[in-house]
């Protein structure tokens, strides 16, 4: 197992697999990880149970009084975690930020002075709000970017360095070099070759000596052509290494395709520059092989508990010459294991635990040097003359952009990745360096624990070794602990005194590396090693040119500020991306804890208001009424004949919702505007009555089939009752009434139906229940709002029928001849 610190998931995980196998404990852990880059549509294909299940969420490391602190959210859903999510993930600025305003009372009573070195993404912006708050407090707040070394500020707060009195000012992140002639092709390339390669004959070779790589495996990794397969659904990290490709000037992408068993066989949109490419992603990988024979690079993306499986697999192909591992914690017994068939098989393996490499001007692996803005500041669009090896992937970052400052910049760099038993080891890739002519001095960034170091001293004695070598190995500070200390990696512990720090660098020192007294003084030392070679005619600087244009994209430039674009649509009645759904401006919380019901919900929704609660009941009374006139009506029919035919609900429910319209259920609308039309206009009833005889017109919402003033409809007679009773005024009702009064002494059955009644006393309630102005309520009835009323209501039934079906398990239907008059042209009758 491998010997470090786990978070919680490695452990979980860990005594599952290995503790529990035969129990159905085993099974229950279920979760996933989360990220500021984290693709939320990717995770639900992965992981479709965050739909379904209550979550918790919390920082996925070893603290104590994660509860306390607020850093657990306990029994939400998925939009819920997103919410807990987004005030704390990737906020670290922001919460120092409210800790200086909180506390600037202590922190000015103790003079405390604060230093800040940030880089990574978007670092200016945060920068600028920490030297802002140093104004805004008057607390001394000194801050810098990547133009200064990373532990420069330690040595300022002691005051063992000056502290600039302005320092330098980095591009900012945003000035990517946009492509203003619209061309998509790939930019013209800025160097091909590192500034020293046309020297390379004049540069003593190095002594014969036995081989110390194995056997077959190659001296170089990656070359303008290398084409590689990314195990896993990366796609940012894929769209990072087209990017790098085409900044690049590489003719084609190096990720040929990826493998993703847990999807059927498809294409993945990237981009290329400006233009969209597709990618294929296999199910598995020998597929993918057999379809790319040019890939001998495999990026493994897999999870700790896959990774093994699928480098084995791998290395089954002859084609496969260099593997990636990017994953932590895989056990250190598998490792070796790994490491042993790499050896028999003449394969390279870079990791686990790592970040991968990078061969500026050709290739990168996964993540490696950060973002776009990342790449064009360390120059890693093209070749340097300085190669570097280091444990750690984080400072694999660091130092590219020290390389790059103090330097013409970096031919290659690799991160071995920081467990005790690392795929290859530092002495690899020296040698490699060594060998490669393009690399005119080598940089190695070690740290406590093994002893690789003392290879590179033998390496050196022994003349195998004869470019100029800058070591520093991190850790000194672990003499300074009486007990043993255990860093951030799983080798990082000195289990005897030659695997200190301090010993390896007195060491390295001795046999004739450049050794800095700190890593303080790395950069000061490259940069002087460097500048001996110009001097010696070693290395001959290139003339600098401007990188090549770099497309941004869309969401990162938003981010940024610099862009705007209108939205695609606009809603004005729900927000679901906060801490909880909101409803026309009310929390979910609020509307239960009111108790506003159906009625108060469709009001907040429908019409953006909060409405009286008689209103809300008579809204609900309009729903119970219209739900359901038995099966013989058209809708009901519909949905029947569907069920029948063995159509699922929602075609059964939408077939029925079809037949809605003037004929059936569209009264209400009608009747509405009809009658408001009439009242508004002054008309009295029995002109209004006469006016539609006369232009041969049915007034909407009068008459019925079956009901009659002298048989009523106790639909109606129950609203009318709740209306008279509950309403603070029923003018246009009153009218209709009066209607009413004379259509029925014409003929009994022409009564104020069900329809007509809802239409005329929703106009009532909106114009009266001061919620609305009279242009207001006017406009829902013109846009259609009356007739959602009863498509909401005979939903409600046409969903009971069809499962009534469904239950009485009733065959396909078919209407019955006697039933049909079959009326021929007479031409055509026997």
């Amino acid at each position: 197992m491998s010997a470090k610190a786990i978070s919680e998931q490695t452990g979980k995980e860990l005594l599952y697999k290995y503790i529990c196998t035969t129990s159905a404990i085993q099974n229950r852990f279920k979760y996933a990880r989360v990220t500021p880059d984290t693709d939320w549509a990717h995770l639900l294909q992965d992981h479709p149970w965050l739909l379904s299940q209550s979550l918790v969420v919390k920082p996925d490391q070893l603290i104590k009084r994660r509860g306390k602190l607020g850093l657990v959210g306990v029994n939400l859903t998925l939009d819920g975690v997103k919410s807990w999510l987004k005030p704390r993930l990737g906020q670290e600025a922001t919460g120092i930020v409210r800790a200086i305003r909180d506390y600037q009372g202590p922190l000015k009573e103790h003079e405390v002075t604060i230093f800040v070195r940030r880089g990574g993404p978007n670092y200016q912006e945060g920068l600028r709000v920490m030297g802002e708050v140093g104004k805004t407090t008057g607390i001394p707040i000194h801050v810098f970017g990547t133009e200064t070394h990373m532990t420069a500020i330690v040595g300022m707060a002691l005051g063992h360095r000056p502290i600039p009195n302005q320092p330098p000012t980095a591009a900012h992140t945003a000035n990517f070099l946009l492509n203003a002639s619209g061309s998509t092709s790939t930019p013209a390339p800025s160097r091909t070759a590192s500034f020293s390669e046309s020297r390379a004959d004049d540069v003593a070779p190095a002594k014969k000596a036995k081989p110390a790589m194995p056997q077959g495996k190659s001296t170089t990794l990656f070359s303008r052509h290398t084409k590689a397969i990314v195990w896993g659904m990366q796609t940012r990290a894929v769209q990072g290494m087209l990017d790098f490709d085409y900044v690049c000037s590489r003719d084609e992408p190096s990720v040929a395709a990826m493998v993703y068993p847990f999807t059927g066989d498809h294409k993945q949109k990237f981009y290329w520059g400006h233009k969209e490419i597709l990618i294929p992603v296999f199910k598995n990988m020998a597929d993918a092989m057999k379809k790319h024979p040019e890939v001998d690079v495999l990026i493994n993306f897999a999870s700790l508990r896959s990774a093994y499986d699928s480098t084995m697999e791998t290395m089954n192909y002859a084609q496969i010459r260099t593997i990636a591992i990017i994953a932590e914690g895989i056990p250190e017994a598998l490792t070796r294991k790994l490491i042993k068939r790499a050896n028999q098989k003449g394969v390279t393996i870079i990791g686990p635990a790592t970040v991968g490499g990078i061969k500026p001007g050709c290739f990168k692996i996964g993540n490696t040097g950060g973002m776009l803005d990342n790449i064009l500041a360390s120059k890693l669009y093209r070749p340097g003359s300085v190669a570097y090896v280091s444990r750690s992937g984080g400072m694999s970052n660091e130092l590219n952009n020290i390389i790059s400052r103090t330097t013409d910049g970096v031919y290659e760099g690799v991160a071995i990745g920081g467990d005790r038993y690392p795929g290859s080891t530092f002495m690899d890739h020296v040698l490699r360096y060594q060998d490669t002519p393009g690399v005119k001095m080598i940089v190695v960034l070690g740290e406590i624990g093994g002893t690789e170091e003392y290879k590179i001293c033998r390496g050196i004695k022994e003349g195998r070794i004869n470019k100029p070598v800058v070591c520093w190995c991190i850790g000194t500070c672990a003499t300074m602990f009486s007990s043993e200390v255990q860093f951030g990696h799983a080798g990082a512990c000195a289990n005897q005194a030659s695997e200190t720090a301090v010993a390896k660098n007195q060491a390295l020192k001795e046999a004739g590396v450049f050794v800095p007294r700190s890593f303080d003084e790395l950069g000061e030392i490259i940069q002087s090693v460097y500048e001996d070679l110009v001097a010696k005619g070693v290395i001959v600087p290139a003339q600098e040119v401007p990188p090549p244009t770099v497309p941004m994209d869309y969401s990162w430039a938003r981010e940024l500020g610099l862009i705007r674009k209108p939205a695609s649509f606009m809603t004005s009645i729900c927000d679901e991306r906060g801490q909880e759904l909101i409803y026309a401006g009310m929390p979910i919380t609020e509307v239960f804890k009111e108790e506003m019901g159906i009625g108060g919900v469709l009001g907040l929704l429908w019409f953006q208001r909060r409405l009286p609660k008689y209103a809300c009941q008579f809204i609900e009374m309009c729903l119970m009424v219209t739900a359901d006139h038995g099966p013989a009506v058209s809708g009901a029919h519909n949905t029947i004949i569907c069920a029948r035919a063995g159509k699922d609900l929602v075609s059964s429910l939408t077939s029925g919702l079809l037949t809605i319209g003037d004929r059936f259920g569209g009264a209400l609308d009608a009747a509405a505007k009809m009658f408001s039309k009439a009242f508004d206009s002054g008309i009295i009833p029995m002109e209004f009555v006469n006016k539609m005889k006369k232009e041969g017109k049915l007034i909407m919402g009068i008459g019925h089939r079956v009901k009659s003033i002298n048989n009523p409809d106790m639909r109606v007679q129950i609203l009318k009752d709740y209306t008279r009773q509950h309403f603070p005024a029923t003018p246009l009702l009153d009218y209709a009434l009066e209607v009413e009064k004379i259509t029925t002494s014409k003929k009994p059955n022409l009564i104020l139906n069900v329809d007509g009644f809802i239409g005329v006393a929703f106009v009532d309630m909106l114009r009266n229940c001061g919620s609305f102005t009279r242009e207001e309520a006017d406009e829902y009835i013109d846009i259609g709002a009356l007739n959602g009323i009863f498509v909401l209501g005979r939903s409600m039934s046409f969903i009971g029928h069809y499962l009534d079906q469904k239950r009485l398990k009733q065959g396909l239907y078919r209407h019955p001849w006697d039933d049909i008059s079959y009326v021929l042209p007479e031409h055509m009758s026997m």
